[in-house]
């Protein structure tokens, strides 16, 4: 058989060529509702990827971006990419000593910045080692001015250009992007994506048991550019030739989605929990529906089984709810129904739903306990998760083997918690380090979360261990009200009577008006555990 590369390049002349007329729909600082084809994206993509040959970028250097999910981004995947560069995603929520740090690691020659995002920029250029220039995401009639040397206009770069570069031979094993990881728990550290893992990642996400993507889609990722590729999105719409709908700085505004769902017909959208807790108060606050959506997939949290009811039964969406990783690019389970198990009662289908779903090929899944044998799946045994695949890295970037991340036999540790039934549904328990382990059995905090959630007056949750005398460590339940509640602490504790293990109810409840969020929507549990380190249970 031919030996032909998987590249980033071949999919950019496979959507253009056979998808060319297919739209994109983004929103921008500039322009609220910017419409172009793939063949318009992809000829761009071409004309970047020659004015960054002038730049002097070579195979291999890293371009990074700061930018919101809209056309001129994708047309940097693809430009850089293709080019046989590096295109390294930061996520501009970071505290300013975190992008310093990720930036200089990385080594970006470049940065890519949308407008919005310059002054950020500025304030940390004098520590940044390795960047030789800006280039700002707009046009020149927006173009902010700046008290950095060498800043391009992204336009006026790729305006200069005719589009006739040809896309370079590159090695398939070469790498295509970078990603760091939150670095909750120390320095973020890199995971460098390859074209070969990326394509067969994206190969993988377009399955009918995964995220189902067709020609006749329509797919809205509010998942970010900068965050695990968006879930490979950009690839795996090109692959099929799916239109694309990108809200740009507008991905956490409820009425923003909700338009673009309902006047782009939407068949599918992709964001974590909390976009769509945003999503669902908002429509439910205007006596709206979501009539033209067919599923979503949510990721990056636990999600709520009121969630997962609201969007089934008031607006007769399919909720699949998936698990994955940065170091696994990002997609390990997905949950959609097997085969067989049609004839379960709409109950048991939702018990099913609040699984993180099932293993795809290309990502194999074991738990083991702390000798490192492997555990039953029998639903009930539960372990560390381990993962592997050929999308799942090898190493981190720069640290060959010193992160301990990896066991002797080549498995990632995924720090999950898990157990996986005889179906081979996994369900993540916990956080290695959330785990909650009171009078030496250890509770979940995630199950504990959405029980709480499944409250009508709550409107988001989250459990930490405290200290304890006697139990060593007891749940805290920290919970947000919703608009107008009177929840008291009484009523929200006897909730859990009779869901969940009498032993398990936390022993007390603080009402917060809101819970830290890391820009991909994830509690901050460290910043939490923090806060109330010095807490008091009262019983």
């Amino acid at each position: 058989m031919m030996d032909t590369p998987l590249t980033i390049s071949a999919i950019a002349d496979h959507v253009a060529t056979f998808h060319g007329s297919r739209e994109i729909v983004s929103v921008t600082a500039d322009n609220p509702r910017h419409r172009y084809t793939w063949g318009d994206a992809m000829l761009r993509a071409k004309k970047l990827a020659a004015a960054l040959k002038k730049l002097g970028l070579q195979q291999g250097d890293r371009l990074g971006t700061v930018a919101w999910n809209d056309y001129r981004h994708l047309e940097i995947y693809y430009g850089v990419g293709g080019a046989g560069h590096v295109c390294h995603t930061i996520n501009p929520r970071l505290f300013p000593e975190q992008l310093i740090f990720i930036i200089n690691h990385a080594e970006d020659r470049w940065l890519a910045v949308d407008p919005m995002f310059l002054p950020l920029i500025e304030k940390i250029a004098e520590h940044l080692n390795s960047v030789e220039g800006i280039i700002v995401l707009t046009d020149e009639a927006h173009m902010p001015e700046s008290s950095l040397d060498n800043v391009h206009c992204y336009e006026t770069l790729v305006g200069a250009e005719s589009g006739d570069f040809e896309w370079p031979q590159v090695d398939e094993r070469s790498a295509s992007a970078l990603c760091y990881t939150s670095g909750t728990t120390g320095d973020p550290k890199g995971v460098l994506y390859n074209h070969r893992s990326t394509i067969l990642h994206a190969y993988a996400g377009i399955a009918p048991d995964v995220l189902s993507l067709s020609s006749q889609d329509t797919v809205l990722p509010v998942v970010p550019l900068f965050h695990v590729n968006a879930w490979g999105i950009p690839y795996s719409t090109a692959i099929v030739g799916a239109k694309l709908v990108m809200p740009g700085p507008k991905m956490g505004d409820g009425e923003t989605l909700y338009e673009l769902l309902d006047s782009e017909d939407v068949s599918i959208a992709l964001g974590v929990p909390t976009v769509w807790l945003a999503l669902l108060q908002y429509v439910e606050q205007n006596g709206k529906r979501l009539d033209k959506l067919e599923r979503t997939v949510v990721g990056g949290a636990a999600v709520p089984r009121s969630m997962i009811e609201a969007f089934r039964d008031i607006h007769g969406v399919e909720l699949r709810q998936g698990w994955g990783m940065t170091e696994m690019s990002p997609i390990g389970t997905v949950n959609s129904l097997k085969s067989g198990l049609e004839s379960l009662d709409s109950e048991a289908r939702l018990d099913l739903a609040t699984k993180a779903g099932r293993g795809v090929f290309g990502c194999e899944l074991r738990i083991v306990d702390d000798a490192g044998n492997e555990l039953p799946w029998d639903g009930v045994a539960y372990g560390a998760l381990q993962v592997r695949g050929p999308w799942v890295c090898s190493d981190y970037f720069k640290l060959e083997g010193k992160s301990g991340s990896h066991t002797d036999d080549g498995w990632f540790d995924t720090g999950d918690v898990a157990t996986i039934d005889p179906e081979g549904y996994l369900a993540i328990t916990d956080r290695t380090k959330d785990v909650i382990k009171s009078g030496g059995e250890w509770i979940s905090s995630i199950e504990l979360e959405n029980t709480a959630m499944g409250h009508p007056d709550v409107a988001e949750a989250a459990v930490i261990g405290v200290s304890h005398p006697k139990w060593t460590e007891r749940p805290l339940l920290l919970v947000v009200r919703n608009e107008g509640a009177e929840l008291s602490d009484k009523a929200m504790l006897a909730y859990f009577k009779g869901r969940v293990a009498d032993w398990w109810i936390p022993s007390d409840v603080v009402f917060v008006d809101e819970l830290p969020h890391t820009a991909t929507g994830k509690v901050k549990k460290v910043e939490l555990r923090q806060q109330f380190a010095d807490f008091k249970l009262s019983g």
